[in-house]
């Protein structure tokens, strides 16, 4: 079905938005949109003040395409936030502009989420686009080392064929339930990119909802369209403040102090990490860069802890010490 043969009746059975958040993706954009022809979804791309044409490219050859084009580089968190809130549908889904899906991407996602309304999002099996056999991301987790990791990444396809619930959904595939968000906050524009999913979820999970990987709804991921390469000095500072942000703005002060020896241990095992790969100094310049962030505009961001949240906070601390483990097998 193209999308220029959809009848109004068939665009009145559309229950999902697509948003896809665009910042020089000439390379793949194209590739992208072809790929949604024919799934029953309307399609927003967000452009971040591209350059490279990939900006024309989707005005001109995809007109079934809408657009909304920044002036330059808001980042990831606000470019989903202004399609979120140009939508309408029940549901948002959220793709990557390096990502192309198999049919029947956004009815496997739609599917996963029907029914049970504490299901707060879906994490579609992201598949390594130059080496299929191999899972990009089934699905996120957070430890109390205050490390996020993408279960089965760089491993066997096959072993992750089976759905399950996760701590968070990775936003470079996935569905949110639109009401939900209105209750959860949409993304937080402090982290501009990087660990901005991690910390939707985990606000949902302080919220009782719950987040779901569904195997069946399948994207292949080129990574790191935007940012270049899979480590770098931009992504190292990134990752570094947001890290500490996001174990601040979410944990109770109690469950702070709880975890701060294993957040230390976590933060100078990382420092060897990056220092092994040429990047110790962006790593140290973005861990200061967090606490001046917690310490300054991210103060008011932090979460509220009430005495209701308890059971939840007290499940999700069992998971950060479960995950520590699950890191290493997952």
């Amino acid at each position: 079905m193209s999308r220029k043969k959809e009848t109004g009746t068939e665009m009145s059975q559309v229950r999902s938005t697509i948003i896809i958040p665009n910042y020089n993706g000439i390379a793949h954009i194209g590739n992208c949109l072809r790929s949604l022809e024919g799934e029953p979804a309307r399609v927003l791309v967000v452009d971040n003040g591209s350059v490279d044409g990939s900006r024309e490219l989707v005005r001109d050859g995809f007109p079934w395409v809408r657009m909304t084009v920044f002036d330059k580089n808001y980042g990831f968190c606000r470019a989903v936030n202004r399609g979120i809130e140009a939508s309408d549908t029940t549901y948002v889904i959220l793709l990557n502009n390096d990502t192309t899906v198999e049919p029947g991407f956004v009815r496997a996602l739609e599917t996963a989420l029907d029914g049970e309304e504490d299901i707060f999002s879906g994490a579609a099996q992201m598949v390594n686009m130059h080496k299929p056999e191999l899972i990009d991301d089934a699905g996120d987790y957070y430890c109390a080392l205050g490390w996020a990791f993408a279960a089965g990444k760089d491993r066997k396809r096959e072993n992750y064929g089976k759905s399950r619930e996760i701590f968070s959904a990775c936003g470079g595939a996935c569905i949110y339930r639109r009401k939900l968000l209105e209750k959860t906050g949409l993304f937080d524009e402090n982290h501009f990119a990087y660990l901005e999913d991690v910390d939707l979820g985990y606000r949902a999970r302080i919220h009782g909802y719950r987040n779901l990987y569904v195997p069946e709804a399948v994207a292949y991921h080129a990574g790191s369209a935007s940012s270049g390469s899979r480590y770098n000095a931009f992504k190292a500072e990134l990752t570094a403040r947001n890290s500490v942000y996001l174990a601040y703005k979410n944990m109770p002060f109690l469950q702070l102090l709880l975890n701060f020896p294993f957040l230390l241990a976590g933060f100078l095992a990382k420092q060897l990490f990056y220092t092994k790969k040429g990047l110790g100094k962006s790593w140290r310049k973005g861990i200061m860069r967090g606490v001046r962030l917690c310490a300054g505009k991210g103060k008011g961001q932090k979460v509220r802890f009430s005495m209701s949240r308890l059971p939840a906070c007290t499940r999700i601390q069992w998971e950060l010490w479960r995950n520590i483990w699950y890191r290493f097998w997952l």
